[in-house]
């Protein structure tokens, strides 16, 4: 009998657990920018889940207990340079480490603008992480959060597409609207980890630029997704983490962002760490970058 009920707690214990995240499509219907196409999301498990091909962007839901919930959401935004989204690497992973931290975890899975089906490729990542932003602010009172402490994370070119978000959050294209949409979609905080930042050709990540951009881009568009150039005193405070020697995503790229941030009055945080390559995640293993989790919660918990 003892078994079974220890048992029985693991079963109500788990249930619990598994009750604490779920997956919401970002737009009812079909998504804007995107034509009906048989076309299917690919997702393959080497080490790192790798998902591809997004058709239905959704956010999924990583909540905390109540009883150690602290009001504040972080929306993740996995890297994979426009191509791919290293989904659990990225991604999950760190939302069920928020959770820990009483942080809601929110896991952003936009589409990728290589997709054939997408019409305005360009456009369609910022447009889903704004309606992400703008979904969980709708969704804050059901789901225990402050709706004036949502914050986001991005890695890598995951960082350009949260950078982006933070810059330009109040940029909209002609589409239907809904009122979710009357919603701001400016984050409260930015947390951009090694991230993609310029498409200036000295520093930034070639085929992020490609991938969003294509070959050969309008001048324009360069500089408008060139985000260091689009900073001002509206663009949430950041911290931000890179390693000096980042051979796929210059140093330069947080540098220039933190410069743009300081000229403009805004609150920022810039960790730079001698050795963690690129790509580091937690850091495990990889010396005293390991210990930046630390370092961005006391960050925080001390934002105004």
């Amino acid at each position: 009998m003892k078994r079974i009920g220890i048992l029985l707690t693991l079963l109500v214990f788990g249930n619990i657990s598994l009750a604490q995240n779920h997956l919401m499509p970002l737009w009812e219907g079909a998504p804007p920018l995107q034509k009906e196409m048989d076309l299917k999301e690919e997702a393959v498990q080497e080490g790192i889940l790798r998902i591809s091909n997004v058709q239905t962007p959704a956010i999924e839901v990583y909540l905390p207990t109540k009883q150690i919930a602290t009001g504040k959401a972080v929306l993740i935004f996995p890297g994979g340079g426009y191509g791919i989204l290293a989904y659990d690497w990225e991604g999950t992973d760190f939302a069920k480490w928020l959770n820990s931290q009483g942080i809601a975890g929110i896991v952003v899975k936009y589409r990728l603008p290589i997709s054939k089906s997408l019409t305005n490729p360009k456009e369609v990542p910022l447009l889903d992480a704004q309606r992400a932003l703008r979904l969980v602010r709708h969704q804050a009172e059901e789901w225990n959060i402050d709706p004036n402490q949502i914050g986001i994370m991005g890695f890598s070119a995951g960082g350009h597409l949260a950078s982006t978000l933070s810059t330009q959050f109040d940029h909209s294209i002609e589409r239907e609207m809904d009122e979710i949409d009357q919603l701001s979609a400016r984050p409260d905080f930015s947390i951009l980890v090694y991230p993609v930042i310029t498409f200036n050709d000295r520093f930034t990540h070639g085929g992020s630029k490609r991938n969003l951009l294509g070959e050969n881009p309008d001048p324009d568009l360069v500089t408008r997704f060139s985000n260091e150039l689009n900073v001002d005193e509206n663009t949430p405070p950041t911290f931000l983490i890179h390693a000096q020697d980042d051979q796929a995503v210059p140093l330069e790229n947080s540098t220039l962002y933190y410069q743009a941030l300081h000229a403009a009055g805004v609150e920022a945080s810039l960790h730079i760490y001698p050795k963690g390559g690129h790509g580091f995640a937690f850091g495990m293993g990889r010396g005293a970058v390991a210990n930046w989790r630390e370092v961005l919660l006391d960050w925080i918990n001390n934002l105004k």
